[in-house]
């Protein structure tokens, strides 16, 4: 091959890395510009990829962390496999009077139907607390929602629900369980509507939220949010866990990719793992913070930004450099 023949090889590499570059951040909310734990979703019908997520109200003047509250499930749309993620407005799931509160979906699709789970909290609270349920709704287009209700899992302190459809045809879901010291607890379901809680933990130890439950590499795999990046376990069966190391622990060079990545998703595309998260760009750690004299945060502490990064599979574990270029095509799963 000649020398010109090699460099136009090389430049044409270089733009088709170009044009799947992932814009950073990926994501801002056009409206409360507080997008939180996101989830992926394609749209079988549309061709496309749908984000769903918390919509905290950031810009919103409130007392405390009243505006992680009254939240809705935002959604933002991709036509062109992730490059670009446009506002389509927040689901309608209400099923009963008042203004509640809506956090952190997980979506599978099952017999050509879209099912979500997500947490639920009645009403509108200053303060962290209250009772947390996980909701059932079903879907036929990933917009309209029928509300199926609350899945029984002996705790009304639930939240942060993830799915995975085992080998025996079994679904499982993971979930924090607030009433047990934030850790992981699990349960499974023939149909996804009857559900038979575990009594042991599947993943214990030191306190944390967002699992994220997947299957990459011939593993398991398990991410979860420590509030100062992601905790990866692995395992051969989706039962035992092994505890690995961390990634998102380290801010990240990006615009807007820092402090640390909070509350993930990861899709597995094409023998590529992509990992969503969202960080506090205003922030210097995951908690800072200080209310002002009217007991508010500021609006530069409370947004939030999306992110997407590349889950490499690397001596037996997950390794993740937020700051390495990658090629980013969400194409069809």
């Amino acid at each position: 091959m000649s020398v010109l023949a090699i460099l136009l090889f090389l430049s044409l590499a270089v733009t088709s890395q170009e044009l799947h570059k992932a814009p950073s951040p990926l994501y801002r909310d056009p409206i409360y510009d507080g997008a939180a734990d996101p989830v992926l979703v394609y749209n079988h019908a549309e061709k496309s990829w749908w984000m769903l997520y918390t919509q905290r109200r950031a810009n919103a003047q409130t007392n405390d962390v009243a505006y992680c509250y009254g939240t809705n499930i935002g959604v933002a749309t991709s036509t062109d496999n992730g490059q670009t993620f446009v506002y389509k407005g927040a689901l309608k799931l209400d099923f009963e009077p008042g203004v509640n509160t809506f956090w952190a979906p997980d979506v599978i699709y099952e017999k050509g139907i879209y099912h979500m789970y997500l947490a639920y909290i009645q009403g509108v609270r200053n303060h962290w607390g209250g009772t947390a349920k996980i909701a059932h709704y079903t879907s036929k287009n990933l917009w309209d929602w029928k509300y199926k209700g609350f899945i029984s899992l002996n705790s009304d302190h639930v939240i942060d629900p993830t799915l995975l459809k085992m080998p025996d045809g079994k679904w499982h879901i993971w979930y924090k369980d607030s009433s047990k010291g934030s850790i992981t607890m699990t349960a499974e379901s023939k149909d996804l509507k009857h559900w038979t809680a575990e009594a042991e933990p599947a993943i214990g130890g030191a306190p944390h939220e967002g699992a994220k439950a997947f299957f990459f590499n011939n593993w398991y795999w398990m991410i979860t949010d420590e509030w100062h990046g992601q905790r990866v376990y692995r395992s051969k069966d989706g039962k035992g866990w092994e505890k690995q190391g961390m990634v998102l622990d380290v801010p990240g060079h990006r615009p807007e990719d820092t402090p640390t990545g909070a509350h993930a998703d990861v899709q597995v595309i094409n023998g590529r793992a992509y990992i969503f998260y969202f960080t506090h760009p205003g922030r210097k750690t995951h908690f800072e913070g200080t209310l002002d004299q009217d007991y508010a945060f500021s609006y530069a502490n409370k947004r939030t930004s999306i992110h997407v990064a590349e889950l490499e599979f690397k001596d037996g574990t997950l390794v993740c450099d937020r700051n390495k270029p990658f090629d980013f095509y969400l194409g069809q799963p």
